[in-house]
């Protein structure tokens, strides 16, 4: 798993400014996932919390598009998922998790779902989630994310993925060890 110094887990103002201005435009332009949200009141959230807003950038700079996806009244905190129309391309090609990959004996992708999230300071999405993200577009049409996957599953050696064909969310299974060019994993994080 890569460390990340805790002290690069601030961005300058010029990278906040323009993350802020990427976030706006986004919010604007998909009112149907948030309706009765104001983007003032979103704003003034992630500037209070700059770690979170770092994580929101790396949720960006790695093709997850973040998006508010609802707001949890009881802790006034927004939720946030990965709304890529596709699997983030930039988590792409990556077993489930680090046993998964320390279990791999030759042909090792990269890096993991799980650890990526850690690093990111993000939640991968579990299946519930999934299906819930799924209500508001149409997702993975073309790819595949991990979910959470379940401790009776993963203690198996398995792994759960999901993505949506003729109009239908579909959950699978695979070796956690497994990887594809088409498959990443979206996260979640609460501000």
């Amino acid at each position: 798993m890569s460390k990340i110094n805790n002290n690069k887990k601030k961005l300058s103002s010029e990278q906040r400014e323009q993350l802020l201005s990427t976030l706006k435009a986004r919010f604007e332009k998909n009112r149907n996932r948030h309706k009765d949200l104001e983007w003032a009141k979103v704003q003034a959230k992630l500037e209070a919390n700059t770690e979170k807003l770092w994580s929101i950038n790396e949720m960006e700079r790695t093709g997850g598009e973040p998006d508010v996806v609802g707001h949890d009244k009881k802790t006034g905190e927004y939720i946030f998922y990965d709304c890529s129309a596709e699997s983030p391309k930039g988590r792409r090609s990556v077993c489930y998790d680090g046993e998964a990959l320390e279990s791999r004996k030759e042909h090792k992708p990269e890096n993991n779902a799980i650890d990526m999230a850690a690093a990111m300071g993000i939640e991968v999405l579990t299946e519930e989630q999934y299906r819930k993200l799924q209500e508001l577009g149409d997702f993975d049409t073309k790819t595949s994310s991990w979910v959470k996957t379940p401790s009776d599953i993963r203690n198996l050696r398995g792994a759960l993925f999901c993505d949506r064909r003729y109009d239908h969310v579909f959950v699978y299974h695979n070796g956690a060890e497994s990887y594809y060019a088409a498959r990443a994993f979206r996260g979640s994080l609460r501000v």
